[in-house]
């Protein structure tokens, strides 16, 4: 399934009579009146858009500039998080119960241990830098949050793929044995106190 298409249907569905309505009247300089009168959803819309090629997986301005217009900032985001990251992580992509209980211990000894050091770690795991300096403005003089922020980012963003050997291996690749070493010894009383 094509994960545009995916994302348009849950635009469509998120969108009520008034704001599909002022969709349709900002698209009166595109599309024909005609046309527009048949339009009765979000779906039928964003068809006539593909179609007239005013809106594709790689072009997405026109579509953004419609979602600002109408003041949804929330599938602006969801649109932007799609061009960056290629699609939207479904909300059953998520690690399982166990893996993210591993995660949460290891989130605290990595915060408690890193310091200024925390962007190498970060970018060892694979997370761009666009979302680095968003992370850093939103966070400006607060730098325990920023790392909180940017190993929350890396979770979502690798979703049930996110895995605590990973932080580990970026930990080491950084290194930052020690706190790697911590990690794991957090992590190994964790096991035993559950058996």
């Amino acid at each position: 399934m094509d994960p545009f298409l995916t994302l348009l249907h849950s635009f469509s569905s998120s969108l009520s009579d008034a704001e599909l309505s002022s969709l349709k009247f900002l698209c009166r300089g595109k599309i024909g009146k005609r046309k527009l009168e048949c339009v009765r959803s979000g779906v039928e819309l964003f068809n006539i858009l593909l179609e007239q090629q005013l809106i594709a997986s790689d072009k997405v301005a026109f579509l953004e500039g419609l979602f600002a217009s109408i003041k949804r900032e929330d599938l602006v985001s969801q649109l932007n998080q799609f061009v960056e990251e290629g699609e939207v992580n479904a909300p059953d992509d998520q690690p399982d119960v166990h893996e993210k209980r591993l995660q949460k211990a290891a989130f605290e000894v990595i915060c408690e241990n890193v310091g200024r050091d925390w962007r190498m770690l970060i970018r060892k795991l694979g997370l761009s830098e666009v979302k680095i300096e968003r992370i850093v403005a939103a966070n400006p003089l607060n730098l325990h949050e920023q790392l909180v922020q940017a190993l929350r980012e890396w979770q979502r963003w690798k979703g049930k793929d996110a895995k605590v050997a990973d932080l580990i291996k970026g930990l080491r690749e950084s290194n930052m044995n020690l706190v790697a070493d911590k990690v794991e010894q957090k992590l190994l009383t964790l096991n035993t106190g559950t058996r």
